[in-house]
């Protein structure tokens, strides 16, 4: 049992992206683009978040705080506030969820098991990946927004919106 759960702290995350850029590759030329500005933007905001949320709490690990605690894989006496895992692997849940909902809970399920696995791993508590989860769906969000007001702004041939399109999104250019 403790093997699944370093697989799944550890090595889930990297199941999550392959699986969010398997979603990219299958995206229209329009949905390509969305979601590379979306999650740049998306991952500079949790990173500034992430550091935001550490510097404002400190949460010691569980083996800090109760030595006789050990964790599953090696890991650094640093703080655990927030979950990094949990946040990128949120983030990119979120994200792929905005282009299709059904792969994108799924890897929001998948996102928490991540989290959850590293509590069972002694290497989190539960506050931890609950922070990491709202920071990555709160990172999502602002990259979305940041394309929401951005895209109309770009070529056509980027966004895959035609003239009249573009021109009915901005309110600027409407009479």
């Amino acid at each position: 049992m403790d093997s699944l759960i370093v697989a799944v702290a550890q090595y889930l995350p990297f199941v999550i992206v392959a699986v969010g850029a398997a979603v990219w590759l299958r995206a229209p030329r329009s949905g390509k683009v969305a979601m590379v500005v979306e999650g740049v933007v998306a991952l500079a905001a949790a990173g500034g978040l992430i550091l935001v949320a550490a510097a404002l709490h400190t949460d010691p690990r569980p083996f800090v705080v109760n030595p006789s605690v050990h964790p599953l894989f090696a890991h650094p006496a640093d703080n655990g506030f927030p979950s990094d895992h949990t946040a990128l692997s949120m983030t990119v849940a979120a994200l792929v969820w905005v282009q299709r909902r059904t792969v994108g809970a799924v890897l929001a399920v998948l996102a928490l098991c991540v989290g959850f696995a590293r509590v069972l791993a002694h290497v989190h508590h539960t506050q931890d990946i609950l922070a990491g989860a709202v920071i990555g769906i709160v990172a999502a969000a602002v990259g979305v927004l940041v394309w929401s007001l951005v895209s109309h702004r770009l070529p056509a041939r980027l966004t895959g919106l035609d003239a009249s399109t573009a021109r009915t999104a901005d309110p600027a250019t409407t009479p």
